[in-house]
């Protein structure tokens, strides 16, 4: 069973994406509601992947993820980032960070574990 971790400041988002990925795909679902507290439980945890907003207060996505390529426990998880920024500047500076893939708000419940399966290349 594949195991996604969730980061996002929004209650809301956090529980609409966890939902509909373990009804839909039957993933195990693991939240955070900051960076600092994401990162604390990929690398307790090692989910199989990290979905994370690119704007939270304190430590934003871009930031956060910049700091887990410096984690060596942590730095080999792929992260998609969730933005509602849709400017083709935006896509291409998310993308030069080395992301595995951009993610779209509002996204759609029920293509989102499609969504992220297929950006990470996941056949099953």
């Amino acid at each position: 069973m594949r195991r996604i971790l969730i980061i996002d400041d929004e209650d809301d988002i956090r529980e609409v994406a966890a939902l509909s990925l373990e009804a839909i795909a039957g993933w195990h679902i693991l939240t955070a509601s900051s960076g600092t507290e994401g990162m604390t439980i990929a690398a307790a945890e090692q989910p199989d992947a990290i979905v994370m907003d690119v704007m939270m207060p304190e430590v934003d996505g871009p930031t956060t993820f910049g700091l887990m390529q410096k984690n060596p426990d942590i730095c080999n998880i792929p992260v998609l980032l969730l933005t509602a920024k849709v400017q083709g500047v935006d896509q291409r500076r998310f993308a030069n960070l080395g992301v595995a893939g951009v993610l779209f708000k509002p996204f759609d419940p029920l293509t989102l574990s499609q969504q992220i399966a297929d950006a990470l290349g996941w056949k099953d």
